[in-house]
């Protein structure tokens, strides 16, 4: 197991974790920021001048996971994690990353008020691999803009009159009780190439639906991999019945066939995206997601997806859309439009 202890700079993670070691038999403290440590060692200087934090690093956020797994076959656990994650994004891709290990997550966000935090730093030694003074005050903002998505995320903890060993106190009283529990769904990592089928639902000003997962960063087309001996078509009816919570009244007719190329983790493979029709103001109204799966869901122009997408989902629908128009299925690789397919309209 996981205790991910969570909040702004000066919140006293690092000091709660410490003390926390010895309310919590077997329990090991662990810092991920030693992988950062190691990466800005590791990577060279030009990419590293394109990051502003090594948290952005994709590499970071896949040792963060693979670092947890590993030391959970050396040690009884749980792991104590004190470390600040602001970005819900992040937040999704280790903790799904986990879940996909079986590795339970207890998310604990240890909150003090702002004036509290900045006494703190103020106050706090210098140390090495420690943040400087300056820029933990200017992670303030960050913390304040996440705090909606954190409390609802996080079992919060208020230290701003408590002692180091009191927050520990709370903190393992809440975990005896099953506080900061998350349901995320434990989607097995890939270990080949996969074929995955999504379903393009409208609505009717024609904006697309998208669903926002809770194990992977960014927002998706309802859909999922295909089961051995399942007709794609057929997987993308069945994933829009488990997701959404809706029954297709037509097969949904193929847009895009997309060829993902494999990117280490990633295996890549064939992505499939459908056109189910219009969704009636009265059946969206009838839309239930599973809550360790997607946490929302919302129509989009295609303008508000690119806000959203990834980029490789984002060529992907911009296929669709131009397919959908034209009446005529497009061949993509990489979301990227291949040979001659009718035309500079299907272009």
């Amino acid at each position: 197991m996981i205790v991910w202890l969570n909040g702004a700079f000066g919140a006293g993670k690092t000091t709660a974790a410490n003390e926390l070691l010895e309310l919590i038999p077997g329990s090991t403290l662990w810092n991920p920021a030693l992988i950062g440590t190691g990466l800005k060692c590791m990577l060279p200087k030009e990419r590293l001048a394109q990051v502003d934090d090594y948290q952005q690093l994709p590499s970071w956020r896949r040792l963060v996971a693979d670092t947890a797994a590993a030391l959970l076959t050396e040690v009884p656990g749980p792991l104590i994690v004190p470390m600040t994650l602001l970005r819900q994004e992040y937040r999704d891709e280790i903790f799904g990353a986990l879940a996909a290990r079986r590795i339970p997550v207890r998310h604990v966000l240890l909150h003090a008020d702002e004036t509290i935090l900045r006494m703190r730093i103020d106050q706090s030694e210098d140390a090495e691999g420690r943040p400087d003074r300056g820029w933990c005050r200017g992670q303030l903002p960050a913390y304040r803009a996440a705090l909606d998505w954190l409390t609802a995320d996080a079992h919060t903890v208020e230290t701003s009159g408590l002692t180091p060993r009191q927050t520990a106190e709370e903190v393992a009283g809440a975990l005896r009780e099953g506080a900061g529990s998350l349901e995320i769904v434990q989607t097995p990592e890939p270990t080949a190439e996969t074929v995955a089928a999504g379903v393009l639902l409208f609505d009717e000003q024609d904006r697309v639906l998208l669903v926002d997962p809770t194990y992977k960063p960014g927002w998706e087309f309802p859909g999922g991999v295909v089961e051995p001996g399942e007709a794609p078509a057929r997987a993308g009816v069945r994933e829009v019945a488990e997701e959404l919570g809706l029954e297709l009244k037509t097969d949904p007719r193929l847009l895009v066939t997309d060829w993902e190329p494999p990117r280490p983790p990633g295996y890549g493979g064939i992505r499939l995206l459908f056109d189910g029709g219009c969704l009636a103001a009265a059946e969206a109204g009838r839309v239930l997601l599973p809550g360790a799966e997607l946490r929302g869901w919302r129509f989009v122009t295609e303008t508000e997806a690119a806000e959203l997408l990834p980029p490789v989902r984002l060529e992907r629908l911009r296929g669709a859309l131009r397919a959908r128009e034209t009446g005529r299925p497009l061949y993509l690789e990489g979301g990227v439009p291949v040979g001659d397919q009718g035309g500079r309209d299907a272009a």
